[in-house]
């Protein structure tokens, strides 16, 4: 009787998963040398990739930026099928804004005397959490207030809670220690009902809510601090994909045998053997059994010798509560531990089309608030709005206008009627680009330029919110949020063994171990130095699959 072909199971059709299908058929020369196969849970492939259309601009719902073009895999990719160029516009074509318009609640814009200082002081103490910049490295001032934040830091962390272990705790100590060394300083009169030093917490707070964006932080005091330095980029641009990022995943995939990928196939169970289980699988024609079972949300079930699960973190720790039954057996301690620990929250994007006789010529607002408890705020202003940091065309003259949210007001957002979020957009755009009020002392000019009141003219009464368009990772069953970071009390330790396959077997194997390699992970949260990205995924993708060719003894990359 000939033999059968291993089966492998890939679950998830985003970049992780398709990144392994795509080696594991193509590194044996389609010679069917394994029974391959991808189940998605959705009616799409790309997972957390979403490429759409909105007010005529191609936008991503979800991933947007190759992160470093120097050495990235996604970059090298986007080359070889020429998606870097198209006629359609698309989002983020100019790159960052580099002048983007600091405003401040009430239509006052902010003078770079004022913003660029604290600006600065908030580049260098992320700079030197991430270990970009020395204790001993010679700089500027707020180089200085790093090192000093990092002292007072060090010090509080060793008998404080698990706060003072945090990025958010970090920051705020280098925030301290820069207004420290202005206390002999002649305190400068605000604008209207701000102060300067107001001023200046309100833009370091807008630069938090940026960071809470790229790292799906909701709240930074649950960010690690010792963890940082292990993130990693790749040198070079950061840049969007003329075509799309789901054009990277539709090149993994152009690859594979038709059926191959199958949609709508969402697993509810997947039982394996770990050491000292007794099997329940059953004999498949005629064959010995295949060690793992995939029960799916039809009542249909699969066997497998090996499945690749590149679920994400979020659905993982949906998975491993008690009541949940994903895993059956549970998964070992070291494995479920890790999950928990991890970080993982949801950040979501609004898109906004608005329509005015100006406003091809919307400027990229960076907004500065009054604190929640602030007497002066604007009433009508939506707390969730106030927790987003920018306001900007997608691209140069473009009608479509785009906010970040993560943590809690990203929830938010989902919840939310389109109504109720236009009214909210529109009362924030009115009060950031009214006329500002009165002047409320001669050195105001020192932190304001007058600007916003040609600001406001322009635009304030002339723009119109016409339609949204937002993202919903967190409420999505097949998700549950976006993205990972190492939370407090979790280390890049983690990582790695979020990365560990299962059944891991003893030193003191029994006399018949289980099969080896029943469940392997893929997946952002499995890569120590690049989770959260895209090419994280992939590298995690590849990862698994020549951890199964050299299992067989094939030819691995």
């Amino acid at each position: 009787m000939m033999s059968k072909r291993p089966r492998i199971v890939i679950i998830g059709a985003g970049m992780a998963g398709l990144t392994a299908a795509n080696k594991l058929y193509t590194a044996t020369g389609g010679k069917d040398l394994f029974e391959l196969c991808v189940v998605e849970g959705g009616r799409r492939i790309g997972g957390r990739i979403n490429t759409s259309e909105f007010g005529g601009d191609r936008i991503e719902m979800g991933a947007t930026w190759i992160h470093g073009i120097g050495g990235s895999p996604v970059h090298q990719i986007a080359q070889e099928i020429h998606a870097l160029e198209s006629e359609q516009p698309w989002e983020c074509m100019d790159g960052f804004s580099d002048e983007p318009t600091t405003v401040a609640e009430g239509g006052f814009e902010l003078n770079p005397p004022l913003v660029e200082p604290v600006t600065t002081l908030f580049k260098n103490l992320m700079d030197y959490a991430q270990g970009k910049l020395g204790e001993d490295s010679a700089g500027s001032e707020e180089s200085d207030y790093s090192r000093l934040a990092a002292k007072a830091f060090k010090i509080s962390a060793v008998n404080g809670g698990q706060e003072k272990r945090s990025i958010g705790y970090f920051l705020r100590k280098g925030l301290d220690a820069y207004w420290d060394s202005k206390k002999d300083q002649e305190e400068l009169k605000g604008y209207g009902n701000w102060s300067r030093r107001l001023l200046e917490e309100a833009v370091f707070a807008m630069h938090e809510n940026t960071q809470r964006t790229y790292t799906s932080a909701g709240d930074l005091l649950t960010l690690d601090y010792s963890a940082e330095s292990e993130y990693r980029m790749f040198p070079g641009e950061e840049i969007t994909i003329a075509k799309g990022y789901l054009s990277i995943i539709e090149s993994l995939a152009s690859v594979l045998p038709p059926g191959l990928v199958q949609l709508g196939r969402k697993v509810t169970r997947i039982e394996w053997q770990p050491e000292g289980h007794e099997s329940s699988s059953v004999m498949e024609n005629g064959h010995a059994a295949r060690p793992v079972k995939l029960h799916f949300c039809d009542g249909s079930n699969m066997l497998a010798d090996h499945v690749i699960v590149t679920v994400s973190l979020g659905v993982l720790k949906a998975g491993i509560r008690e009541d949940s039954g994903m895993f059956n057996p549970p998964l070992p301690s070291f494995k479920s531990e890790a999950i928990s620990r991890l970080g993982y929250s949801v950040v979501n994007k609004l898109f906004v089309q608005v329509k005015g006789n100006d406003f091809n010529l919307f400027p990229s607002l960076q907004l500065v608030f009054h604190r929640p408890d602030s007497e002066f705020r604007h009433k009508k202003i939506p707390w969730w709005m106030r927790r987003t940091a920018t306001l900007c065309p997608i691209y140069n003259h473009s009608s479509v206008l785009l906010s970040w949210f993560a943590g809690k007001e990203a929830l938010e957002l989902e919840s939310l009627e389109d109504e109720q979020i236009v009214n909210g957009v529109s009362t924030t755009i009115s009060s950031f680009l009214s006329k500002p009020h009165k002047e409320a002392n001669s050195n105001s000019h020192e932190l304001c330029n007058g600007k916003a009141n040609s600001v406001g003219n322009s635009h304030g009464s002339a723009v119109k919110v016409i339609k949204i368009l937002k993202s919903q990772w967190g409420n999505d069953p097949l998700f549950l949020g976006s993205y990972s970071y190492v939370a407090v009390g979790s280390s890049g330790d983690d990582l790695d063994k979020m990365a560990e396959p299962l059944p891991k077997l003893s030193s003191c194997e029994p006399a018949a171990p289980p099969p080896p390699l029943q469940i392997l992970f893929a997946g952002e949260a499995t890569h120590r130095t690049h989770y959260s990205t895209t090419h994280g995924a992939y590298f995690s993708g590849l990862r698994e699959a020549n951890r199964l060719l050299q299992h067989y003894h094939c030819v691995g990359v």
